[in-house]
């Protein structure tokens, strides 16, 4: 190969070197101290030493926030169970099948700040029946209960079960929780969680803790079918 064939040292070429002879700047330590960097943090030039160690604080940096983050979910996710607990308890608590719907929907606006919530149930036993939660229901919600298979989150296209809330035109956010025993898959109620807030059950949003209280429900109510 003649000298005009000889490819040009690329910047490639030399971080390879630099990678694989970690001895070299022992053997050229001096040139540690003259190498200037721009820092990040400014138009000023700073040395090789410098940049690294900035380099690591901001690493440092990076992982405190993300410790922060950590601590801040688990006290969120804390938090959240102590409040399923207590729901939880109140349902345990209830001796009156009857009373068990007014006490899922008073629970769940006291413990979880929803500012509305309903909750309609069908097929129950004909003690309960003439309950107000036992009417009102249509074949189409019923039908609609069944098609679901996760919560309904989003908005409120003008939805019947809406118009089960105490103020339906304040509604911008809309969780519909279909209710299910173990003993028939078929759906037997429909629980309506609602907000003014058009994020608080946004159509993006995962649906675990919804599902979670859509089971807790369904095991209390179900007292209030004929099979149970």
């Amino acid at each position: 190969m003649t000298p005009n064939t000889i490819p040009p040292i690329t910047e490639d070429d030399i971080a390879n070197y630099l990678a694989n002879t970690p001895d070299f700047f022992v053997r050229h330590a001096g040139l540690l101290g003259t190498v200037q960097l721009t820092s990040p943090h400014g138009s000023r030039a700073v040395s090789l030493q410098e940049r690294q160690a900035e380099l690591l604080r901001d690493k440092i940096k990076g992982l405190e926030q993300k410790a922060v983050e950590m601590i801040r979910h688990g006290s969120e996710n804390s938090a959240i169970a102590d409040k399923l607990q207590r729901w939880t308890s109140e349902l345990l608590l209830t001796r009156d099948p009857r009373e068990l719907p007014w006490v899922v929907v008073r629970e769940i606006t006291a413990q979880f700040q929803v500012p509305q919530v309903a909750v309609k149930v069908w097929g129950v036993s004909p003690e309960f029946a003439a309950e107000p939660y036992a009417q009102g229901a249509s074949e189409d919600v019923m039908a609609f209960a069944a098609s679901l298979t996760l919560p309904y989150c989003g908005g409120n296209p003008g939805l019947e079960a809406a118009q089960w809330l105490d103020d339906p035109k304040a509604v911008a956010s809309l969780a519909l929780i279909p209710l299910r025993s173990v003993a028939a898959p078929q759906a037997f109620g429909l629980l309506v969680l609602a907000s003014n807030d058009e994020q608080r059950f946004a159509a993006d949003m995962g649906t675990s803790f919804l599902e979670r209280i859509g089971e807790l429900t369904s095991a209390a109510l179900s007292r209030l079918r004929p099979e149970f």
